[in-house]
């Protein structure tokens, strides 16, 4: 107890780590504010029945899975209800672009101009996706619904029959702006705050909806209801929850280390190399983004598929993140996106060029092209259990709603994307105060070793 004290007289006596901490809660709590603020024209009293006949689980399936990503927004009807995924959406097209397009391969050559330019281009990009994801949630998510109040939508734009009602044109402006506005607070508390912005709003939200899990958890087991399983199988989760995230952090962190020995070099009176330093390559070089590409991929033909009626209950199937057509092709799917990630992300040959320039070497193995090969091989050895173990995570929750517990929201914690995001953005966030502590010459948070950041909570 009294390490963490003075751990926290030490954090708010650096001024510049203060002012970063204090600025990101502040940029958090508008964030957290804007996601209870609903949309203009909305019944609020058809919104709380229809919540109260949801009951207090919320949203299931992917409509659970936005909710999650949002804090509740999305359930909330809110002017944040888009949240960040727009943004992140259009981060992963960019990539992808990167990977096969030479447009995008120069600009990412260009170093801080080409940076510049490819986060212009992802805004523009967030905002067409926000046109057309407004539109998709107005119709199927509110219109649908009931929420809207009643006159709002009998009179079209400028008089034309062909067009929308005027209600409907000035949600989609306040839905593409509320995603714009928590987009720039995202880069507002990478500039200025702790952590990663767009990473951090996500975790954020993420643990905006865990108390209320928690609390219909907790609710159910004292009820005694058939089934509930009473106190202990409430405790018996809350044991499982933390060994999941115990597991999800050996995932994060996990590394094979190379040994690399360097020549030594005598410049002047100097003698540089010499000596042993370690290549460290992440189990999980990938990180969560399988996870969110399968995710995407899966919700394509499950969108499409939704608008046969023939169809309809596949489509209902594939998409429902509890069953188990679902979650075989989730998993397969991942791994595979795993080995292709990293294959994209890692490059054994631009690492055994770098070894050779400065005269470092691993040993046992010649430089150049046997390094490179060597490096490969390892990297696919370590791979394999690193997809497979990913995989696993990613369809725990699926698990966890079949078998101990009937919350669909409780049961999203058990592993996936929510899960993986709230391990690496609270280590990379750690690992960011820890730096700014060690950097004037405090102890770290931890009295032995140090906190490995960069973690695959960092999706952007």
């Amino acid at each position: 107890m009294k390490k963490l004290i003075q751990t926290i007289k030490n954090i708010w006596s650096i001024q510049d780590l203060k002012s970063r901490i204090l600025i990101t809660l502040a940029f958090i709590a508008i964030y957290r504010m804007g996601a209870q603020i609903p949309l203009p024209g909305i019944d609020l009293e058809a919104l709380s029945k229809a919540k109260e006949l949801a009951g207090d689980s919320g949203p299931t399936g992917i409509e659970g899975l936005l909710d999650m990503f949002t804090g509740g927004a999305f359930s909330n009807v809110s002017v944040f209800m888009l949240g960040i995924m727009p943004y992140i959406s259009a981060s992963i097209v960019i990539q992808l672009l990167g990977m096969g397009v030479p447009y995008f391969q120069k600009l990412q050559r260009e170093g801080e101009s080409g940076r510049k330019k490819i986060t212009q281009l992802t805004r523009y990009l967030t905002i067409v996706i926000c046109f057309f994801q407004s539109i998709g949630t107005i119709n199927m998510q509110i219109i649908s619904s009931g929420y809207v109040q009643q006159g709002l939508l009998d009179n079209s734009l400028f008089g034309l029959s062909f067009l929308p009602s005027t209600w409907f044109v000035s949600a989609m402006i306040i839905m593409i702006t509320g995603c714009i506005f928590v987009m720039w607070l995202g880069e507002k508390i990478t500039d200025r705050g702790i952590g990663n912005g767009i990473s951090l709003l996500i975790m954020i939200g993420i643990i905006a909806v865990l108390p209320g899990a928690l609390g219909v958890e907790f609710g159910d087991a004292i009820s005694g209801n058939p089934g509930s399983g009473g106190l202990i199988k409430f405790l018996l989760e809350i044991v499982i929850l933390v060994l999941v995230i115990a597991i999800s952090i050996v995932l994060v962190q996990g590394t094979r280390r190379i040994p690399v020995q360097y020549a030594k070099r005598i410049v002047g009176n100097k003698q540089y190399g010499g000596v042993r330093q370690f290549i460290p390559l992440k189990v999980n070089a990938a990180g969560v983004m399988p996870i969110i590409f399968a995710q995407a991929v899966m919700m394509i033909p499950a969108s499409l598929l939704s608008w046969n009626k023939e169809w309809a209950a596949w489509s209902s199937e594939i998409s429902n993140p509890f069953g188990l057509g679902y979650n075989i092709i989730f998993f397969i799917m991942i791994v595979l996106f795993t080995y292709f990630y990293t294959a994209i992300t890692v490059n054994p040959k631009q690492m055994a060029d770098d070894m050779k320039k400065n005269g470092g070497f691993i040993p046992g193995v010649k430089p150049g092209r046997k390094t490179s090969e060597y490096l490969d091989n390892v990297m696919s050895r370590i791979t394999l259990p690193g997809s497979l173990f990913l995989g696993l995570v990613a369809i725990l929750p699926a698990v966890a709603y079949a078998t101990i517990t009937q919350n669909a929201t409780f049961a999203f914690f058990f592993g996936g994307t929510s899960l993986l995001i709230m391990v690496g953005v609270v280590l990379d966030t750690l690992q960011q105060i820890e730096s700014h502590l060690l950097m004037r010459h405090y102890d770290g948070l931890m009295e032995k070793g140090k906190i490995k950041g960069k973690s695959s909570g960092n999706i952007m």
